[in-house]
């Protein structure tokens, strides 16, 4: 019974030893393999979607999109551009179509008149023993003169045998007088159009009443102001 104790503990003793030495040369194998630290945490962080730096479901390494919170001082700026844009394109339509008004009014707008409303009272001719070189519309005193047809201003003021006189030139050159008026309202370098005022009759210089007296200089001849005005669909 002893004897068999015995060979038992032998036994054991043996095989321990046998398993420490394999052990030993397992690890004298693999002495330059690291093993994973942590490895059961890892793979449980790479299960549950937990990465460092990103949080919730994110997968490891993917580009996280950031919101960017807008401005609201370019928000501002590109409003106020847009109100003036819309502010000057408004101006830029009034100003189209006042131009067009303007553009169609001058078109309308009649290019010879009537110097004066009132009696015609002499013609152009032979007349007391002369010539008179103009022809005369009566009519009171106060009654407005105004320019015939455009023309700029060349003389205003005083005259011989006129009292006062208005002297228009045409752009073609031509010349009309206005003289025995009771004042006027033109200075020398003025720019008239058709039918704009420039005087009153009057009763002043060589004059028997109150009337116009209207004369056309052309090509430096004094022409019969009723044909020429006659010509231009303008009749006394």
């Amino acid at each position: 019974m002893v004897a068999a104790v015995a060979a038992g503990a032998f036994a054991a003793a043996a095989a321990g030893q046998t398993i420490q030495a394999t052990s030993g040369e397992s690890n004298d194998r693999h002495t330059d393999v690291t093993p994973l630290a942590n490895a059961g945490d890892a793979n449980a962080a790479m299960t549950t979607g937990g990465a460092a730096g990103v949080g919730g479901n994110a997968r490891a390494g993917a580009p996280v999109l950031l919101q960017v919170a807008a401005d609201p001082t370019d928000a501002s700026a590109e409003a106020q551009k847009l109100t003036e844009s819309a502010e000057l394109t408004e101006e830029r339509l009034e100003r189209e179509a006042e131009e067009r008004r303007k553009a169609a009014e001058e078109a309308a707008r009649p290019k010879f008149v009537l110097p004066a409303q009132g009696v015609f009272s002499s013609g152009y001719g032979a007349r007391w023993g002369g010539t008179h070189y103009g022809v005369d519309i009566a009519n009171a005193i106060g009654t407005p003169i105004v320019s015939a047809a455009d023309g700029t201003v060349i003389e205003a003021g005083p005259a011989s045998g006129f009292g006062l006189w208005v002297r228009v030139q045409l752009d073609d050159g031509t010349i009309h007088v206005y003289g025995h008026m009771d004042s006027f309202s033109v200075q020398v370098g003025q720019r008239v159009k058709a039918g704009e005022q420039i005087a009153v009759i009057g009763n002043k210089g060589q004059s028997t009443g109150p009337h116009l007296h209207f004369e056309v200089h052309q090509g430096g001849q004094k022409v019969d102001p009723q044909a020429w005005l006659a010509a231009r669909g303008v009749y006394l």
